[in-house]
């Protein structure tokens, strides 16, 4: 079994320890003092900063686009690609910003993400047509694949200690559930009081607080330049996974059975595939295929896939209901979405807190059962039920997401070399997304062919209850328990 050890380098290049900083090849000097790293919440800021402006992203901009599409005059394929673009390359690139990052270093490679991701936003919120906008959005979701991967990476090497590290991994998932549920009511807020534009300016400011934080505070991480990028895989991996993502977006919108949809999903498999047969035959795989093959690695990427299906595809259906079936505007509808919201932050740091008594596998599949109950409450409870019917489905959904993705990062990041964290990353991050793009995709389906939105927003919860059943099954197997080297 392959396990992170101590925080040291591998792969060919020498025990070179994270905290030492490697730049150009050459040392740099030492990093902050590992006590001191671990009383430090300094990058733990910065890394949560960047990675709060790259899933706020994803959702702010559902409300701010009928009134940019107003505004720049923009046709119904130009609004679904300032809405789909950034997705999708941010999807597609992020194994790619996961190697180049385990080549470059974490740092400089999350750092050249930011600075691309703050500037794209700028163009952003100064675009002048539909077309610019567009662009900036590709852009923007570039930079956001250049992020994520070395988020987990840097927070590997800034807590080497695993009760630091389990609370930093905790914090860093809530990021998103707060992030993606926190989207549609800052979007509207900003949307009704000062415009479109700040829906992307708002990314500035943070945008240079996380770059300053991450410079001052965070090592500077190895370079291993004797790691090839492996072109042809990375060329094929962003084609399967655009191809996906492309597939699962219009299949909301076409149905399932349209031929485009069709097509991207039959061209998503050969790509797939040519990216695993040329990791196999590559001297030196940006993704070993004996990671893929771990247990623990490929349960833990495929745990991150259902929990995401099951969470997004509650947001984004619950999202259409209370605006389209009760009449609620987009403030209304993010103050509805608050307590699943409010629990994500909650269960971060309690998970953070049991994870060194517990071990990651209890944490994961209690958080699997509780969404499922969570989901299947709301199920449940009618057509149409009382707003405070839901608010405790919603509260466990919440809940036991976050309580489970703090167990599955550090199980995914901890079974994986240190030469290979980004990579790792990348691969999770992945996952993932492919599962909140399935979730959103098949829950929009279920609300399009349903008689009405409550049926169909009851069917899409069961299925989520489901995808959390089976996650659980699968932690119970995959993730190591407390004590456990992992198994194969």
């Amino acid at each position: 079994m392959l396990t992170w050890s101590d925080a040291r380098g591998q792969d060919g290049v020498g025990d070179v320890p994270f905290a030492a900083s490697v730049s150009g090849g050459e040392p740099g000097p030492p990093g902050p003092d590992a006590t001191a790293a671990q009383r430090s919440t300094a990058p733990l800021l910065a890394v949560c900063a960047g990675y709060f402006m790259v899933i706020l992203d994803v959702t702010i901009i559902n409300v701010a686009v009928p009134v940019v599409g107003r505004d720049l005059s923009a046709s119904l394929t130009g609004i679904q690609w300032i809405t789909d673009g950034y997705t999708l390359v941010f999807a597609g690139f992020l194994m790619t910003g996961g190697a180049l990052g385990d080549r470059l270093g974490n740092r400089r490679v999350f750092c050249a993400g930011v600075v691309v991701f703050t500037l794209a936003s700028a163009a952003c919120a100064f675009a002048p047509g539909t077309a610019f906008l567009v662009v900036a959005r590709l852009v923007e979701g570039l930079g956001a694949a250049l992020i994520v991967p070395g988020s987990l990476a840097l927070l590997q090497q800034a807590y080497p200690a695993p009760a630091a590290r389990s609370r930093a991994f905790g914090l860093w998932g809530s990021m998103a559930g707060v992030a993606a549920s926190a989207g549609p009511l800052l979007g509207g807020l900003l949307v009704s009081t000062v415009g479109w534009r700040w829906v992307f300016l708002i990314n500035l400011p943070v945008g240079v607080i996380c770059l300053i934080l991450t410079l001052r505070h965070v090592a500077p991480s190895p370079r291993r330049a004797d790691r090839a990028l492996d072109w042809p895989a990375q060329c094929a991996v962003v084609a399967a996974v655009a191809l996906l993502t492309t597939a699962l977006n219009e299949a909301g919108r076409r149905g399932w059975s349209d031929p485009a949809v069709l097509a991207a999903l039959g061209l998503a498999v050969p790509a797939g595939a040519a990216f695993v047969v040329r990791e196999w035959l590559a001297r030196r795989p940006a993704l070993p295929l004996r990671l893929l093959r771990s247990r623990t690695m490929s349960g833990a990427a495929a745990i991150g896939l259902l929990f995401n299906f099951g969470f997004y595809g509650m947001v984004f259906t619950a999202s259409l209901y209370f605006q389209h079936q009760r009449g609620f505007s987009a403030l209304e509808t993010g103050l509805a979405l608050f307590p699943a919201v409010a629990m994500t932050m909650f269960a971060s740091v309690l998970s953070g807190r049991l994870s060194r008594r517990t071990g990651d596998r209890p944490l994961v599949v209690t958080g699997m059962l509780l969404g499922a109950l969570g989901l299947a409450g709301w199920a449940a409870a009618g057509v149409d039920p009382a707003y405070a019917l839901l608010v405790a489905p919603m509260m466990a959904a919440g809940f036991g997401t976050s309580f489970a993705l703090t167990g599955s990062t550090a199980t995914v990041m901890g079974s994986a070399p240190a030469a290979y964290a980004g990579a790792a990353s990348g691969l999770f991050n992945t996952t993932r997304q492919i599962g909140s793009a399935t979730g959103v995709a098949l829950g929009g389906s279920l609300l399009a062919t349903s008689s009405d939105y409550g049926t169909g927003l009851r069917v899409s919860m069961g299925i989520g209850a489901l995808a959390y059943l089976t996650a659980a099954a699968l932690a119970w197997r995959c993730v190591p328990a407390k004590g456990d080297a992992g198994g194969e």
